[in-house]
């Protein structure tokens, strides 16, 4: 019997050090990069986060894995800090426990995601998105 998806984000959070809007806003100042993995729909509707870097969910461990073949530059080492959000904060814990598997030990999420960043006041921006396919 499956343990259910409440035990699977518990035990990928367990790992974890998340970050609330503004410590996000502070890492990404000091050199941590933003991952955002929301849809293009969720982009839309909620807009893009300033200096964030946009990947697919469904490409993201291949563009951040730095003995990837397909990395961007961004992923230059393993100990990189690495901060990802979603629209409110679960599927951005999966993805982070995922990448702390391969090996980036750095990487985290954001408490509450997009919906917590608006709530909190931060800024979106009206540059186009840096999506990375």
């Amino acid at each position: 019997m499956s343990p259910g998806i409440d035990a699977l984000l518990e035990q990928a959070r367990a790992g974890l050090h998340r970050l609330t809007p503004q410590q996000t806003v502070e890492a990404v100042r000091g050199g941590a990069l933003l991952v955002d993995t929301r849809t293009e729909l969720q982009r839309r509707e909620q807009g893009d986060l300033p200096g964030a870097v946009v990947i697919d969910r469904t490409v993201l461990e291949w563009r951040l894995d730095p003995a990837s073949a397909w990395r961007i530059p961004e992923a230059t080492g393993y100990d990189r800090e690495i901060v990802l959000v979603c629209r409110q904060g679960y599927s951005s814990s999966l993805a982070a426990a995922s990448l702390q598997t391969l090996g980036l030990r750095r990487a985290t999420d954001m408490i509450g995601g997009v919906d917590a960043w608006l709530a909190a006041g931060l800024p979106t921006t009206d540059r186009p998105a840096d999506i990375r396919p």
